[in-house]
């Protein structure tokens, strides 16, 4: 990791904010190319930056070398001494214009087509597919990670970040969104892969809606939501190592999903459930069994 300044990139406009601090669209002084800076600060101790840190950005810089279409590349990383406790670790990734959540608010009526969703969804999990590959988990998987290009190619972003930034402190009091994260989650309890399904199934039903599937408002509002359509897990398939009981929870039993995403084909509605049913050993929720299968 360099231990140098971005002087060498000059911000041109903020284009987001999180929990974790501003991303910037920003111009390399060399190339005169648009790139999008994202910084994270980082806890140093005596012996430099944490070992966790510096594996997770070698990692992101090894996919990198692979160059996958459905993956936005990351073209720099730069380190900035700020204080004897502090290092400001920016991330210079290839800029993209805009996010799918922009691209799914200028959809005009009545919404994508058939083959466009499919084509989105097929890149999304193309990308995803190479992540779970090289054993990296995305862990927050909503519609603002995941990029479209000018001419519709989708590449995700954000990707091995989560760890990073769980590591420390958010930088700012923006509420990182719970719409998209899986039971087992919510739950914290322990989890792999399947929370990435779990997102995209919730982004696929986006698609059709152009609105979230689950608007909670906190852990347990977010997983009373989820339970309404999908109904709550028997006692004996809740997990025990969590602090959140079932009683927390009113009895709830499975409803139609076409209720929720009225405008999904019958095709669709099968692979909606596969996303939805696709979580860890811990907790195996039960989704609503169509009468035709």
């Amino acid at each position: 990791m360099a231990q140098e300044s971005t002087v060498q990139y000059e911000p041109v406009a903020e284009i987001g904010g999180g929990a974790y601090g501003t991303v910037y669209k920003a111009r390399d002084r060399d190339s005169g190319q648009f790139v999008a800076l994202k910084s994270v600060r980082v806890q140093t101790n005596q012996d430099g930056l944490p070992l966790s840190t510096v594996r997770e950005v070698a990692l992101l810089k090894r996919l990198e070398q692979f160059d996958h279409p459905n993956i936005v590349r990351l073209m720099d990383v730069c380190a900035t001494l700020r204080t004897d406790q502090e290092t400001k670790v920016t991330l210079v990734f290839e800029h993209v214009d805009q996010d799918l959540r922009t691209y799914l608010e200028k959809v005009p009526a009545p919404g994508l087509s058939i083959d466009r969703i499919r084509d989105l969804m097929q890149q999304l999990l193309c990308g995803l597919a190479f992540l779970h590959s090289n054993r990296v988990l995305h862990r927050d998987l909503k519609p603002e990670n995941i990029l479209v290009t000018s001419r519709g190619q989708v590449k995700l972003a954000d990707f091995g970040l989560a760890r990073i930034y769980s590591c420390h402190m958010a930088l700012t009091p923006v509420v990182v969104t719970l719409w998209y994260r899986s039971p087992e989650v919510l739950l914290q309890t322990t989890y792999a892969t399947p929370v990435d399904i779990w997102s995209t199934g919730c982004i696929f039903a986006e698609m059709f809606r152009r609105k979230p599937l689950f608007c909670g408002d906190s852990e347990v509002d977010q997983l009373g939501k989820i339970f309404a359509v999908i109904g709550l897990p028997a006692e004996d398939e809740w997990p025990t190592d969590v602090t959140l009981s079932r009683q927390n929870f009113s009895p709830q039993t499975p409803q139609p999903i076409t209720d929720c995403v009225p405008e999904i084909s019958e095709k669709g509605v099968e692979l909606l459930l596969v996303r939805l049913r696709s979580l860890s050993l811990h907790i195996q929720l039960q989704c609503y069994q169509s009468k035709k299968q």
